[in-house]
């Protein structure tokens, strides 16, 4: 067989051995429990922030939809004006306005799936 291959093998006994050892000096065994409870501690602080960060993200990503909802507001009042101001343009208007609608409200439509794909997909 290929040294390389004996190599890459993990010996269980040299784990327990290890294991042992560390029993052996207390020290050590204190000095690696410290260290690991500093880790652990570590990645509890990053994983609040990523998660604050997330939310952070996502929230800011909800903003188009308001965004969105003043397009509307926007695009249909001024179909009212049109009305109004020229009422043998009904029908040409009222497409007009089905496409700003529309185009609108795509817009927010891709801001909640951002804020979504945000919060459950990353």
């Amino acid at each position: 067989m290929n040294s390389l291959h004996v190599a890459a093998r993990l010996n269980p006994l040299a784990v327990v051995a290890r294991a042992s050892l560390l029993a052996q000096r207390p020290a050590a065994a204190a000095v690696a429990a410290v260290a690991q409870r500093q880790l652990l501690h570590i990645s509890s602080a990053r994983r609040d922030i990523d998660q604050a960060a997330k939310y952070i993200g996502a929230g800011a990503a909800t903003v188009g939809v308001a965004g969105s909802g003043a397009g509307i507001g926007n695009v249909f009042g001024n179909l009212v004006i049109g009305y109004a101001r020229n009422p043998s343009l009904k029908q040409q208007l009222f497409s007009y306005a089905i496409l700003g609608f529309a185009l609108s409200e795509a817009m927010g439509l891709f801001c909640l799936m951002m804020a979504f794909l945000i919060l459950y997909a990353f």
